[in-house]
């Protein structure tokens, strides 16, 4: 079982930046695959980004496409955010789990490993 801390989390004014961070804790990462998962008030759980397993592939929701950026190295993936928008304020959660993408990204519910959540807040 993987141990995944998410950092990197605040408020940001629109138009802002931030770099998220998902950290194992107890083994490397390199195997998994892991997707960037955002909870906004209100609304169902929500894919924003995912990786695979060596960082060949690269996904994103339409929102998030040319303003989000997701890669990886040994034992940390991250999600550069620019061009924030209000829309993209939530919990944003990682998850990691040994599947290979198709067309899109995998749902929640094929994720085993996730970690507690950062919260993130555009607003000015």
């Amino acid at each position: 079982q993987l141990q995944l801390v998410e950092s990197g989390g605040g408020l940001v004014q629109p138009g802002g930046s931030l770099r998220l961070s998902c950290v194992s804790l107890r083994l490397t990462l390199d195997p998994y695959a892991v997707e960037w998962f955002r909870q906004t008030p209100g609304k169902e759980r929500e894919g924003v980004s995912c990786i695979s397993s060596g960082g060949g592939d690269t996904k994103y929701t339409d929102s998030v496409k040319g303003r989000f950026n997701i890669s990886r190295d040994e034992n940390t993936v991250y999600l550069q955010m620019d061009s924030l928008r209000p829309e993209d304020t939530g919990v944003y959660y990682c998850a990691a789990d040994d599947i290979l993408f198709g067309r899109s990204c995998p749902p929640a519910s094929q994720f085993h490993d996730w970690g507690q959540g950062t919260q993130v807040t555009v607003s000015a």
